[in-house]
């Protein structure tokens, strides 16, 4: 008999609630392998199954589909999608506690209404030892010259996917939040996107998109808790002094800028690495690209 005929009626219903209730909806081949590891018994699964048979019955039988994500320099990456996912859900499902981030969470959060077409995953890297102590000389060496970008980059459906292995920050100010259509997806919270974006413009399309999601996000980000998680984050380098530019340029009240500029200001400090031609600010002993 074919594996789906070796399937009792009562299992099938059990496997099939137990899919549509839970909140996950694209897996892994491993994951499926726990999944048969834990239920093999109660759902009285043929003793010689493998994970491939699993996949092929629910793939028969089921709502679970194949989708290959390629890439043109790394291995792809094959996930199993139980019913209609997005490509968002896909994206977020490339490695293990990946979330959405950059400039992805800036079109979650409605601070663009340009649909993007690079979904930004981070997956953290493991914790590391702080980066040493900052000197003028080696933030204006790290700022001349180009920020480095990730290469890892996966085509799915006419987007592409771009992994990132962000610092290690055990998560931090990630939540679940719908997705374009609905569906549900892990991404950064609002305050956590700015400072991403910040950090790393090249991943929102430049500084003077980044300045356009501060402008967008006045109403609605707390300054108190961007703040707060950027000590949280404790970066070497003093972002601190260019989210407070952002947001003097975007027109926020000077008086709600309090939290960032009580902070020290050591440094000259740089919006974006690899600037050709500048401008300075001087209140916040800023470079900028010129004209900005």
């Amino acid at each position: 008999m074919s594996p789906p005929e070796r399937v009792k009626a009562k299992a099938q219903a059990e496997i099939r609630q137990l899919f549509e209730e839970s909140p996950q909806r694209v897996f892994s081949g491993q994951e499926l392998g726990t999944v048969l590891a834990a239920k093999r018994g109660d759902w009285e699964l043929p003793s010689n199954w493998g994970t491939a048979e699993l996949i092929d019955f629910l793939m028969a039988r089921m709502d679970l589909s194949e989708e290959t994500l390629r890439s043109e320099k790394y291995p792809g990456k094959v996930l199993y999608a139980w019913g209609d996912v997005s490509p968002f859900q896909l994206a977020q499902a490339v490695k293990p506690q990946a979330y959405l981030s950059h400039g992805t969470a800036v079109f979650l959060h409605g601070l663009t209404e340009e649909l993007p077409k690079t979904l930004y995953v981070n997956a953290e890297q493991s914790p590391k030892r702080g980066g040493g102590q900052l000197t003028q000389g080696s933030l204006d060496t790290a700022f001349r010259r180009q920020a480095r970008t990730s290469s890892y980059i996966l085509k799915l459906n006419g987007y592409r996917v771009t992994l990132l292995s962000g610092k290690f920050t055990g998560r931090l100010e990630v939540a679940r939040m719908p997705g374009p259509d609905g569906e549900l997806v892990e991404a950064t919270k609002l305050e956590r996107t700015l400072i991403d974006i910040t950090v790393r413009p090249v991943y929102a399309g430049g500084v003077y998109k980044v300045l356009e999601a501060f402008e967008t996000a006045q109403d609605r980000v707390s300054v108190n808790t961007l703040a707060a998680v950027l000590k949280k984050l404790d970066y070497t380098y003093p972002y601190h002094q260019a989210l407070g530019f952002y947001m003097k340029r975007a027109g926020y009240d000077p008086q709600r800028l309090a939290p960032l500029s009580k902070l020290p200001i050591e440094y000259d400090f740089y919006l974006a690495h690899g600037m050709k031609e500048t401008d300075y600010d001087s209140e916040w002993r800023l470079f900028i690209p010129k004209g900005m």
